[in-house]
């Protein structure tokens, strides 16, 4: 699967390219495996969040 790359200003097209790689990502897919692979990317946005908090916390 090909890296998803979006620009720095995060436009309209940007949400379009990531809901079609999402897509593409995700048909062939079970409902449970599509679940398991959303709780993953959360777990990995969530670890990024505290680092950052802990991050700007100490600034």
């Amino acid at each position: 699967m090909r890296k998803l790359s979006i620009s720095s200003k995060y436009t309209i097209e940007d949400i379009h390219k990531i809901r079609e790689w999402n897509y593409e990502r995700r048909k062939n897919m079970s409902l449970r495996e599509i679940v398991e692979d959303t709780k993953a990317g959360a777990k990995q946005f969530m670890s990024l969040l505290a680092a950052v908090r802990t991050k700007t916390k100490a600034a």
